[in-house]
């Protein structure tokens, strides 16, 4: 819940407009929260979700105990409907006890993807990645991914240069896919001078450059096997995915910022070609760089994107 307030809840003056209209509902005016660490009062009954386009399940302590037929039925309807469905951590078993998850796939946190397994075989459980976006209905694994879920939603909604004002006001990254690994084996490297920090900024400074995974390794000073298992264990993912989500972040901006010409998008970001643009930028947003525009770049009046 907190992470949800954090990312669509807060205003923020700094960007000059709201981004959400935000608002916390229950199915009992007092809830209690996190064993009883506090309870949550005075917040809107269910029939305030009648109306949202996008409805975001949080985590449950009690994943054994079913839910009530009233909430389910909000879930239900709002899916009928067409409304957006989240789900945070353990919030997925809400979604798929109202049978919504059958037959697709969804996230959830590692501690409870055998308790999930077995009350839900016919869900399409993916346990090792950061988050699921299936389109409708998209599902984070832990408190973390909930974060990761919600600037990815952030990013669809509103577009890269939004996404990254929100997470510098988090003081988060601003970019970690989905499919990154959800358990990182050594969060906080043992040996200060393994972190992957300095070559990463050192990276992200020269995007546009021909940088190969070759290129981090001989930076880095290791040898591209190591340098893979650095990422892995330090980010969940490889160098070269890595390099790419980067490449592309840095395209959907220079778009959005007005850039119109793709070749010039394409090689600023590292692309290459506008051909790779266009197939990499639809893999990642599901738009073609001329919708992207449409959707997330400056007003009419500017250059129109072939």
């Amino acid at each position: 819940m907190s992470c949800a307030i954090e990312i669509f809840g807060l205003r923020r003056p700094e960007l000059g407009r709201e981004l959400y209209d935000f608002r916390l509902c229950a199915a009992e005016p007092h809830t209690r929260m996190r064993d009883g660490f506090f309870t949550l009062t005075d917040v809107a009954g269910l029939d305030a979700a009648e109306s949202a386009d996008t409805l975001i399940v949080p985590n449950r302590p009690d994943t054994d105990a079913p839910r009530s037929s009233e909430v389910l039925g909000t879930v239900r309807r709002a899916h009928e409907r067409g409304a957006r469905l989240i789900g945070f951590c353990s919030g997925a078993f809400t979604i798929a006890e109202a049978g919504l998850l059958d037959g697709r796939p969804a996230a959830c946190h590692w501690m409870w993807a055998e308790s999930f397994r077995a009350r839900f075989p016919r869900v399409r459980l993916e346990p090792d990645v950061l988050f699921v976006d299936d389109g409708d209905i998209l599902t984070a694994s832990g408190s973390a991914s909930a974060l990761d879920l919600g600037l990815h939603v952030v990013r669809r909604d509103h577009g890269a240069e939004i996404a990254n004002a929100v997470s510098r006001r988090l003081v988060f990254a601003a970019h970690r896919d989905g499919g990154q690994r959800q358990f990182v084996e050594r969060p906080v490297p043992d040996v200060p001078d393994e972190s992957l920090a300095p070559l990463l900024a050192w990276a992200q400074e020269r995007l546009g450059e021909p940088l190969t995974v070759a290129d981090l390794a001989t930076r880095a000073a290791v040898s591209p096997a190591t340098l893979h298992r650095r990422f892995r264990a330090q980010l969940g993912t490889t160098p070269l995915a890595w390099l790419t989500g980067e490449r592309v972040a840095l395209a959907c901006r220079l778009i959005e910022r007005g850039e119109g010409r793709l070749d010039v998008v394409a090689e600023r970001s590292g692309l290459g070609t506008a051909a790779n643009l266009r197939a990499r930028l639809r893999h990642a947003t599901g738009l073609s760089p001329s919708a992207y525009r449409r959707r997330f770049g400056p007003p009419t009046g500017e250059p129109v994107m072939a």
